[in-house]
């Protein structure tokens, strides 16, 4: 067999076409996870009026639920047929949301340029974690906040995501994740108040049940040995 090609992010330019369609399996699953990120990242900003930047947006479901929330988005991520997919899908329900291709380690924009600045499922793959918080931190005005989840490094994340979801249940493409890339919450903190972040909350975020198509949803969760999500805030 094969060795599987680890972090895989060709992925995402793959599926681009049938992004918003619902025909994949895995892509519903990414889009699943919102709502339930949003039900703890609503708890800890007011949305309408700010100026948001969606890092690692793909082909932009977080970035449209934040629009519609209010926020003045912008979505980057280097999979450029994923941001044609989200451009196409925005321009089409009459949503302006700015989408740029790019990286997290070289931001396209201003200093001081967002109230707050959200980056789901994409802190696993950077290729430098340090880099990319000290963008993050440039970017964001003081004040601003971070709000982001990824994944916990350990043998039971790694059972979880990998051989649970990527080789048993297919809920993701083989390959989706290096688990050596995985990130342990106080590397995480670290890389934060190494690039000027003062970090808050984290909590944990997982399944908590299914819906009409089978498909897991998911939610807040005490325990943050697998998924988990939180916040910073650029001191003003």
């Amino acid at each position: 067999m094969a060795e599987v090609r680890r972090n895989n992010l060709e992925i995402y330019d793959d599926v681009a076409a049938d992004w918003w369609s619902d025909r994949i399996r895995w892509v519903r699953t990414l889009k699943n996870l919102v709502p339930g990120r949003l039900r703890w990242m609503d708890r800890r900003i007011d949305w309408a009026g700010k100026r948001v930047l969606d890092l690692g947006c793909a082909g932009g479901f977080m970035a449209e639920a934040l629009a519609a929330r209010g926020a003045q988005v912008t979505g980057i991520d280097p999979a450029a047929d994923a941001i044609a997919a989200a451009r196409a899908h925005a321009a089409q329900g009459g949503l302006k949301i700015a989408y740029d291709v790019g990286v997290g380690e070289e931001l396209p924009y201003d200093n001081s340029s967002f109230d707050a600045v959200v980056c789901v499922d994409v802190l696993e793959h950077v290729r430098d974690l340090d880099q990319v918080m000290a963008e993050v931190a440039r970017v964001l005005k003081p004040g601003g906040q971070f709000l982001f989840d990824t994944i916990n490094r350990n043998p039971l994340a790694r059972l979880a995501t990998i051989t649970v979801a990527e080789d048993i249940l297919r809920l993701l493409p083989r390959g989706t994740h290096d688990p050596a890339m995985f990130i342990k919450p106080a590397e995480l903190r670290a890389a934060m108040e190494g690039a000027g972040l003062a970090p808050g909350r984290f909590t944990g975020l997982g399944p908590r049940g299914v819906n009409r198509r089978l498909d897991l949803t998911f939610g807040p969760l005490p325990l943050t040995a697998v998924l988990y999500m939180g916040e910073a805030v650029k001191p003003a």
